[in-house]
C-alpha cells in the first residue's frame, strides 16, 4: 500500500482507538495529513493533535495506550510537555501533542481536518485553522535581512581564519542563507506550492525553482566556506546595493583563509 494511504489508515484507527478510551473528544490531523493531503508522498509522517477533556490530557500523555492498541511502538520521545515522537513497529513514524479543549485555542497551527470527532464533543467547535497565533518568519523590507547576511559572511569567515570551521559554516551556510530565504519572496515569484509559516527552507526548490538551482553552489560544506560566502556574496550584490567597503572586506578575507 502507498505510503499516503498507509498514513490515513493508520490515522483512522487511530481514531477508532481513541474512540474506546474515557476522555477522547477529537482526532485532528494536521500538517500534510490535516488539509494538504495533496502534497502527501512517499516520504511523509503523521502530524496530529488529540484534544481531551479537562482534566484528562495527562492520561494520553502518560499512557500511550492508545497508540500500542493501534500497533506496537518501537520508539517513542517525549520532546515537549504536550506529546511525543513516535515509530510504529512498522516504520510509520509521527509527532502528536494532547491538548484540553481550553489549550487549543492558544496553540498555532494551520489546515487541519478532523479525523475522528467523539459523540461526547456535541456542538464542540474545533477551528481548522489557528494561524493568526503564528509569528511570520517573512520579512517585508530588504535591508535588515540581507545586512544581517553581510554581516554574517564577514563574521564567519574570520572565524574560519582562526580554526573555528563549525562556527564559520553556521555563519555563512546557515544564518546567511537564512536571512535571504526570509526575503526571498521579495526577489523572486514564488510558485505556489504549499508554504509552510514554520520554516522558510519547506519546499523552497518548488516555490523558488531559480533559487533552489544555484543554493547549492553556495552550500559546499565543512571545507569551503570562504567559497561559500564568495558565492553568497555575488548573489547579494545581484539584487541589492551591497555596500561596497564591506563587500571589499568579505573579499579579502576569504582570500587570505
Amino acid at each position: 500500500m502507498p505510503q499516503p494511504e498507509l498514513l490515513l489508515q493508520r490515522l483512522d484507527h487511530i481514531g477508532d482507538s481513541l474512540g474506546q478510551k474515557e476522555g477522547a473528544l477529537v482526532l485532528l490531523g494536521v500538517g500534510s495529513v490535516g488539509q494538504e493531503l495533496d502534497r502527501m508522498d512517499e516520504y511523509s509522517d503523521l502530524d496530529f493533535f488529540v484534544i481531551v477533556e479537562p482534566g484528562s490530557k495527562q492520561r494520553f500523555i502518560d499512557r500511550l495506550d492508545w497508540l500500542e492498541d493501534v500497533l506496537p511502538l518501537d520508539y517513542y520521545f517525549k520532546n515537549t510537555d504536550d506529546g511525543y515522537k513516535i515509530l510504529f513497529q512498522d516504520g510509520i513514524y509521527g509527532e502528536f501533542a494532547v491538548f484540553e479543549v481550553d489549550e487549543l485555542k492558544n496553540i498555532p497551527y494551520k489546515a487541519g481536518r478532523i479525523v475522528w470527532r467523539s459523540p461526547k464533543a456535541g456542538n464542540l467547535l474545533i477551528d481548522n485553522n489557528n494561524s493568526g497565533l503564528i509569528q511570520s518568519i517573512r520579512k517585508d523590507q530588504l535591508d535588515y535581512p540581507l545586512n544581517e547576511a553581510l554581516t554574517n559572511l564577514y563574521v564567519g569567515l574570520g572565524r574560519y581564519a582562526r580554526g573555528e570551521k563549525l562556527s564559520a559554516m553556521r555563519f555563512v551556510q546557515g544564518y546567511a542563507i537564512d536571512s535571504i530565504l526570509s526575503v526571498l519572496h521579495l526577489l523572486e515569484e514564488e510558485e505556489d506550492y504549499y508554504p509552510d509559516p514554520f520554516g522558510n527552507e519547506r519546499r523552497l526548490e518548488k516555490r523558488f525553482p531559480k533559487f533552489g538551482s544555484v543554493l547549492g553552489d553556495m552550500m559546499p560544506g565543512y571545507n569551503k566556506t570562504p567559497e561559500s560566502a564568495i558565492r553568497i556574496l555575488n548573489y547579494l550584490e545581484s539584487v541589492y546595493p551591497v555596500n561596497g567597503r564591506l563587500s571589499e572586506e568579505i573579499r579579502k578575507l576569504a582570500q587570505q583563509v
